[in-house]
C-alpha cells in the first residue's frame, strides 16, 4: 500500500513538471522562434538605401534597398529569425555589380520595425514588401527566403507574381521542426506559428532554387529535402556538403544565386 501510494505520489509530481514544463514551452514560444525581435537593436551595415514601408495592418517595415538597372530584376530577401538587414551588404555588392537590385526587411518588432512578430502578420510583411519594390518599376522580382524567411518566401510566391524563388536553408514546416526537436510535446496542439511550406509550396510554380548545407543541425537536410520532394517542377537543389546553418553564405552561394536569376529568365 506504501508503495502504491509513493508511486502515485511520484506520477502526480511528474504531471505536475510535465505541465509546468508545457506551460512554459507555450507562452515563451514565440520568444523562443523569434530571438532577433528587438526593434530597438542595432541594425549593422547600412548598405543601401533606408527604406520604410507600411502594411495594411498599421505596421511600418524597416529596409535597405539597392536599386536594379533598368528593366534588370530586383531580390527581395526574408532573413532568418536571428538575423539582420545589416549583414547583407556583402550581397547587395555582388547583385549590383549584376545591375540586380536588393531589398531587404526588416520584420516586425525587428529592428527599426514597429509591432510584434506572429506568422500572420510575417506574411503580411511579405506581400507589403513585394509590392513596395514591384510599384518603383516594371524589372522582375526574384524571392530570397532564408531559414525562417523561406515559409515567408514560399507564402509570398504564392501570392504574388514572382519571377523565381530561392530557398535557403529551408524547412518542411515550422511545427515538424518544433515536434522534432520536442518530441515530448503535443506540438501540433500548441504552436501558434507553424509556418507550413509544406501545404503553399504546391502553388508554386515559378522556377525554385533550393540550397542547403549537409552538416545543418538547426534545419536539418532531410527536412529541406522533403519540401523539394513535394515541391512542383522547374526546381534544382544545391547542396554543400561541409556547411552548416549559419557558414552556407560561406561558400560560392552568391555566384549561384546570380547564375540561377540570370538563367530563370527574369
Amino acid at each position: 500500500m506504501a508503495f502504491v501510494k509513493s508511486l502515485f505520489t511520484f506520477l502526480l509530481i511528474a504531471l505536475g513538471a510535465y505541465a509546468a514544463l508545457v506551460a512554459i514551452l507555450y507562452v515563451s514560444q514565440r520568444a523562443i522562434l523569434y530571438p532577433g525581435a528587438d526593434a530597438g537593436a542595432p541594425i549593422g551595415e547600412r548598405w543601401g538605401e533606408a527604406v520604410a514601408i507600411g502594411t495594411p495592418d498599421g505596421e511600418t517595415l524597416f529596409g535597405l534597398h539597392s536599386a536594379a538597372l533598368t528593366g534588370r530584376p530586383s531580390v527581395l530577401s526574408f532573413l532568418g529569425n536571428a538575423d539582420r538587414v545589416g549583414n547583407y551588404g556583402f550581397l547587395a555588392r555582388a547583385l549590383s555589380a549584376r545591375g540586380i537590385g536588393l531589398l531587404a526587411i526588416s520584420y516586425r518588432g525587428y529592428p527599426g520595425s514597429t509591432g510584434t512578430p506572429s506568422e500572420q502578420g510575417l506574411l503580411v510583411d511579405g506581400l507589403a514588401a513585394f509590392d513596395w519594390l514591384t510599384a518603383l518599376g516594371d524589372g522582375p522580382v526574384v524571392l530570397l527566403g532564408q531559414s525562417l524567411g523561406s515559409g515567408v518566401a514560399v507564402n509570398t510566391a504564392v501570392e504574388r507574381p514572382a519571377a523565381a524563388v530561392v530557398l535557403v536553408s529551408p524547412y518542411l514546416s515550422v511545427q515538424s521542426l518544433a515536434q522534432a526537436h520536442y518530441p515530448f510535446l503535443p506540438v501540433s496542439l500548441l504552436i501558434s506559428d507553424p509556418f507550413r511550406s509544406d501545404l503553399r509550396i504546391g502553388s508554386v510554380r515559378q522556377p525554385k532554387l533550393f540550397v542547403h548545407g549537409r552538416l545543418d543541425r538547426v534545419i536539418p537536410l532531410s527536412s529541406g529535402e522533403a519540401l523539394y520532394a513535394i515541391a512542383p517542377d522547374p526546381k534544382s537543389f544545391l547542396i554543400y556538403d561541409d556547411a552548416g546553418h549559419n557558414d552556407v553564405w560561406n561558400k560560392d552561394l552568391t555566384d549561384e544565386i546570380v547564375r540561377f536569376i540570370e538563367s530563370s529568365g527574369p
